[in-house]
């Protein structure tokens, strides 16, 4: 098994993040739609990202004859889909139901549940967080106390690689030997059974709810109760017939952990992984409805917090052409690896620019501009582009933050820059190593 590393922080601060919240969470779901200006927007929470073939399949559709024919993917390894017609909540609810992914239109925003994606398919890590992930998404739906929890409240669950457990989780297990884990909740850490992981991890969200409510400052995040208002996890555990260890100094077990990359985990880049899978990139985090369709066939699709896809049971030089040939990212050298952005104009009302045409490889400049270099190869930071301040999907940890000031005008890590050097000032960012 390999060394866990313990979650921190992300590196630079949550921009948009209150801490004294004055309203309900009103984070889209499946069945809260979000109104933007291309239309609704419906979120789908996948636990560890997995897709049957059949869900697939049933995105796919959803995505054609509701919305504008994409499914993007989120920072938490969920989808969403955009441009959806007004009033087909009903028709849409309906499909996602007898698909399976809708066993809970209570709980359906909180199943937040990020797993390592590579976890038994490569023979790194535990493949047990898998389990885990299915019995917590149980958990979660049969308790009515856990409805309550917001829609951005995040479990993590990192097999021993070190790959998701940094992604800001307000509850996250590390797998770290053969039936043990470690629970992290608010700088507490608690040595259990592997056994017991899942009702662990539900534990502590009951422990950060009741403190929450103590705090009453309308806390949605672990990282937003007031200090001094510490959850009980202690007291939890033990109400919940669960044997806990407390570790001190955060429990870091002894060895050179692995450390996430610009893409993720440095384990996981887009090509062959492991015997029997492949993994796959979007480009700037969107699949077309035929993109999606042509993961298949597969046992099952996982989709990562990278914004990419393992095909499980994938394999051969053949089958990765294919993917290639349908626009997917399948090589760690190309240069779309590792370049995201929000939606942008003309989907989202609060967009200076169009960011998804200006993050694009070799997109034609301004009029009287040569066309825009392709980015670098991803040897460096990965880069988000942001339409405003919000930075809506930004990745966790450090990254260079393009955000648009004015319709010919950017911050580049905070320097203004104009449109028509944004290719420069993203590539010299992107390359350099002191930050």
């Amino acid at each position: 098994m390999l060394a866990a590393m313990p979650p921190t922080p992300p590196t630079t601060p949550e921009r948009d993040e209150a801490r004294i919240r004055d309203r309900g969470d009103a984070c889209p779901g499946a069945l809260r739609l979000h109104a933007a200006d291309d239309g609704r927007l419906a979120r789908l929470r996948l636990p560890a990202g997995r897709l049957t073939a059949r869900q697939v399949e049933t995105l796919a559709s959803a995505a054609e004859s509701l919305g504008d024919g994409r499914i993007s993917l989120t920072s938490r390894g969920n989808a969403e889909l955009r441009g959806l017609t007004e009033g087909c909540g009903t028709e849409l609810a309906a499909l996602l139901t007898e698909a399976g992914l809708l066993p809970s239109p209570t709980h359906e925003r909180v199943r937040n549940i990020v797993v390592s994606p590579a976890a038994g398919l490569d023979g790194l890590g535990g493949p047990e967080v898998q389990l885990w992930a299915r019995d917590l998404d149980g958990l979660l739906c049969a308790e009515p106390w856990a409805a309550a929890l917001s829609g951005r409240f995040l479990f993590v669950l990192d097999d021993g690689r070190g790959d998701v457990a940094g992604l800001g989780g307000d509850v996250t297990l590390v797998a770290v030997e053969p039936g043990s884990a470690l629970l992290y909740v608010g700088g507490q850490a608690f040595r259990v059974g592997g056994d017991d992981a899942p009702r662990a991890a539900l534990a502590a969200a009951g422990a950060f709810l009741a403190a929450a409510g103590e705090a009453g400052n309308g806390a949605w995040r672990m990282r937003e109760l007031p200090e001094g208002c510490a959850p009980d996890v202690a007291g939890a555990l033990a109400r919940a017939g669960i044997t806990a260890e407390p570790v001190p100094d955060r429990g870091l077990p002894e060895g050179a952990p692995l450390t996430p990359g610009p893409l993720g985990p440095a384990s996981l880049t887009p090509g062959p992984l492991g015997p029997a899978s492949l993994y796959v990139l979007a480009p700037l985090g969107r699949l077309t409805a035929a993109q999606l369709r042509a993961l298949l066939p597969a046992e099952e699709v996982r989709l990562t917090p990278w914004r990419g896809a393992v095909v499980v049971g994938a394999t051969g030089e053949d089958r990765l052409a294919a993917l290639a040939s349908s626009g997917l990212i399948t090589r760690p050298d190309s240069p779309w690896a590792g370049v995201s952005a929000c939606t942008g104009r003309p989907g989202c009302a609060k967009s200076l620019a169009d960011v998804r045409a200006d993050a694009t490889p070799g997109r034609p400049g301004p009029t009287g501009h040569p066309a825009a270099p392709a980015h670098p190869a991803p040897a460096g930071l990965p880069v988000h582009y942001s339409g405003c301040e919000r930075r809506c999907g930004h990745p966790h940890g450090t990254w260079v933050d393009v955000v648009a000031t004015a319709d010919d005008a950017y911050l580049v890590d905070g320097a203004p820059t104009p449109r028509t050097a944004l290719p420069d000032a993203v590539t010299t960012a992107r390359t350099t190593t002191t930050r």
